[in-house]
Formats: C-alpha cells, structure tokens, sequence
C-alpha cells in the first residue's frame, strides 16, 4: 500500500488518554492510514517522509471556542492557529453572519475588523441560508476544518431586530423556523450570550422554545449566562432549567466567580449542576484578571 506522507520517530500522542510512545505516522489523501512501531513502514512507501525526530506527533487541536469568523476572511491560511496545531474552528459564540434577513439591516452589525472584509459584507447580504457562510468559506479556501453553533444573537435579530420585550408569537415561530433550517445546514446548535444585547432580552421561555427545535436535531445549548457575579448561582440555575426543559446538553462558557465577593460560591455552583443536571460541559476561566475569550 502507497502512503501520500509518512511521519517517522517522533513521539506519538494518539488522544486516547494513553502514555505517549514513540512510533510512526501514515497518512493517505486526507486520512491517517496507520499508526505504527518505528521502522515498520519503509520510507520507499510513502511519497514524503517527515523526520520528527525529537518533536510530538499529534492529532490537531480543536478550538471550540473560536473567534476566528473575521480574521478567516482577511486571511484564510490561519498561520497563527495553525502553525500551533489548531486544525478545526467551532464557531459561532452568540453571533454568526448567516443567515442574512428578517429583520436583520447589516449582517456585519458589531463585529470587529469589518472595514478589512468589505467585500464579504457586501457578500453576506445574499447569505439567506447557515450554509451559505460556511460554504463560502471553504470556496474562498480556509487552513483549518470549520464548524459553527447558530448565534442566538444572530437569531434574535433576525425575528425581533434589537427591540427590548418577549418576542411576539409570530416572531418567535420565525426564529424556530430559522432554527430549524440552521440545523438542518449542519449547525451544532444555537449559543447566547446573555449579557450582551440583544441576547440579554431573550427570556427564558423563549430560549427554550427555541432549544426544543435544537434537540429535535441532537444539538447543543451553549451560553454565556446572565451573570457571573452577584447572581451567578441564578444564571446557573436558568442554563439547568433550560437544558431540562428542552431535552438537551447544556455547555456554559466562561464558566467563573467575577469578583472577590463571589468566589466563595463555586463550590455551591459545582455541587449544584452535580446535583441536578448530567448533560453539562464548561469552559473555565481559571485567571483573577476578567478578560474576553
């Protein structure tokens, strides 16, 4: 059997939780064919051979929180995630530029680096469908595998625009419809962000409205709950109740105490999602200094 690349001596770390061991890698098109002790495969069989002697061969790492959705379209070879081995973006933490419409004006609103993509904003507004971004992306050619949750900012926008309140009936069967589709484009679920408009006026009852159409098609809650300070433990207790509610896994990003006050109640928020829900995931931040992703 021909190999495309045959990566030899280096120190495997295979992801499987096992010590590393020293061994060489095949890989044929876009596929590792065999994992092997060294000297098993003959460089003659492969039509590159990689020493990595002294070096780790791994399988890439994926960034689940990735905010990468502008700087891929300044410049989709990604050299600074690649060159240390992020191999796959999952994208899409509140906000994502698909799908354009409703009531949404500008598909770009708030984002950052837009006078460097004007192009893409102009190209945005024909994105009527989730797929549309991601396909796009891989059209114009991006470096890493790339994947999004549907932002629920984006989703609240486009059947509400930034107005304050509960969205009307007939909004909010618009943003289940949209959800739906999303899914149905491949997304991994929907994520809010619930400190920052205009996720913060999305009640509870409509996240999980919304969260039952996402469990219809095994996706994910993820969310930055409403607070991390004086009412963490509350904003805890809504992510729990929404998850059960609609039937689904809940992943809280951002997971912290914010302020000296309030790091005495991480313990009670651990025994708390321990204690009344199973399908729970977090991103911590383990800093004192408060800072974005």
């Amino acid at each position: 059997m021909g190999f495309d690349v045959l990566i030899r001596g280096g120190r495997v770390v295979d992801g499987s939780g096992n010590p590393w061991f020293y061994g060489d890698v095949a890989i044929a098109g876009d596929r590792i064919a065999a994992v092997t002790p060294p000297g098993r495969i003959a460089a003659e069989q492969a039509r590159t051979t990689v020493d990595a002697t002294g070096m780790v061969v791994c399988p890439g790492f994926i960034d689940i929180q990735s905010h990468s959705i502008m700087p891929l379209m300044i410049d989709g070879r990604s050299l600074s995630k690649i060159t240390q081995g992020v191999t796959t973006e999952i994208m899409g933490e509140a906000w994502t530029p698909a799908p354009f419409g409703g009531q949404i004006a500008d598909p770009f609103d708030g984002a950052l680096f837009t006078h460097e993509v004007a192009e893409w904003r102009e190209r945005a507004q024909g994105w009527r469908r989730f797929r549309d971004w991601l396909e796009a992306m891989v059209a114009a050619g991006v470096s890493p595998n790339i994947g999004s949750f549907l932002g629920g900012g984006t989703l609240r926008r486009y059947g509400c625009g930034m107005r304050m309140g509960p969205a009307a009936p007939h909004e909010l069967e618009l943003m289940r419809r949209v959800m739906a589709e999303a899914m149905e484009d491949g997304a991994f679920g929907v994520s809010y962000a619930l400190i920052y408009p205009p996720d913060a006026y999305v009640a509870t009852d409509e996240l999980i409205e919304v969260c039952k159409v996402v469990a219809r098609y095994g996706g994910v809650y993820i969310t930055h709950i409403r607070s991390e300070g004086s009412r963490l433990l509350e904003g805890i207790e809504e992510a729990i109740d929404i998850g059960r509610a609609a039937g689904l896994p809940v992943e809280i990003y951002h997971l912290k105490a914010a302020g000296v006050e309030n790091w005495p109640k991480m313990p009670d928020v651990v025994r708390r999602i321990r204690l009344l829900y199973t399908s729970y995931a977090s991103d911590d931040l383990p800093c004192v200094d408060r800072g974005g992703a």
